[in-house]
């Protein structure tokens, strides 16, 4: 398959965004009160820098859906998008080169604006299917950066089967995808987004690895405060917090920095009502850690809306 023109490399040292770029409850803190629902992608932009592009997984968007968000976006930013599921979960990366052309003809416009592009595959994906996903990476068009994301326990052993995969992905230069849901599963089934959560996403060992230069971290946060809340009805309950889980990734996100990646890190809640204020947080505590070395951007939502006036400070004296 022909090459695709990759975006050029810009010294980001490191970027920030959310599962999603759209959530009606994000409206004061991301987008501000008087943004339409078609506004949001650029309102997003204004405050991170990337995105994990979801929707292409379930379904191809149309030509022109493409061109509204390559407008809708500055020229840093960098959208990730995932290869449908056609692809991966259904065809299990075997006999898809049309649905690989099709795909890749519809988001080309895109090209220069997405910084990777993510093969997820299903659990059971395991050893025994290597060979298809290094014939696939040999398949998809050139010049682009990929990251592949693993859920089956094998690759997650240390043993031969996960060596293999690594040595894989360095040689082919594709960023193996770690997902860090450990603050989601330490949390108890105390309410239907969390349920919902445990049900959704993969409970898997971290190994923080680097195979190529964009390594990828997405993790999966709890809400703010559930912990104290949990902890108030229950003084049994011992459950670490988001920063006790995110402690070490202020050791090796700053030392991918130092070797010259550019980390992406992506923060999500079981809900996402309050991954923003969960990324922020997180963010301005990496750069905390890393201010000697390395100066990262300042990043901040929107100031919250005033409170309307009450009846007694309408008074007039």
């Amino acid at each position: 398959m022909e090459s695709l023109k990759s975006p050029p490399r810009q010294t980001k040292h490191l970027r920030l965004g959310l599962a999603m770029w759209s959530h009606n409850h994000w409206q004061d803190s991301v987008y501000g009160s008087t943004t339409k629902q078609a506004e949001r992608l650029a309102r997003y932009a204004t405050i991170f820098n990337t995105v994990e592009g979801n929707t292409s997984f379930y379904a191809t968007p149309n030509a022109q859906t493409v061109m509204n968000w390559l407008s809708a976006t500055p020229d840093d930013f960098r959208f990730t998008f995932k290869l449908p599921q056609t692809i991966t979960h259904q065809k299990q990366l075997q006999h898809c080169q049309q649905e690989l052309l099709q795909f890749f003809q519809v988001m080309s416009p895109l090209a220069e604006k997405t910084g990777l592009w993510k093969i997820q595959l299903p659990a059971h994906f395991g050893p025994e299917n290597l060979p298809a996903l290094a014939q696939f990476l040999n398949q998809v068009p050139q010049g682009l950066t990929y990251g592949v994301e693993v859920r089956h326990a094998a690759f997650f052993a240390k043993g031969e089967a996960e060596r293999a995969l690594n040595r894989l992905l360095m040689d082919k230069q594709v960023n193996r995808i770690i997902m860090d849901s450990r603050p989601l599963f330490a949390l108890p089934p105390a309410n239907e987004e969390i349920i919902d959560a445990h049900k959704k996403k993969p409970q898997v060992p971290v190994h923080a690895i680097a195979t190529a230069n964009t390594p990828v971290v997405r993790f999966i946060g709890q809400t703010d405060g559930t912990i104290e809340a949990l902890a108030a009805s229950n003084d049994r309950l011992q459950v670490k917090n988001n920063d006790s889980f995110f402690k070490n990734w202020l050791q090796q996100l700053p030392a991918w920095i130092k070797e010259g990646r550019e980390p992406y890190l992506f923060i999500h809640t079981p809900d996402n009502q309050t991954a923003p204020e969960l990324a922020i947080r997180l963010y301005q505590q990496l750069q905390r850690q890393i201010a000697a070395e390395v100066s990262l951007p300042m990043i901040k939502l929107l100031d919250p809306p005033l409170a309307a006036p009450t009846a007694q400070m309408q008074l007039t004296w």
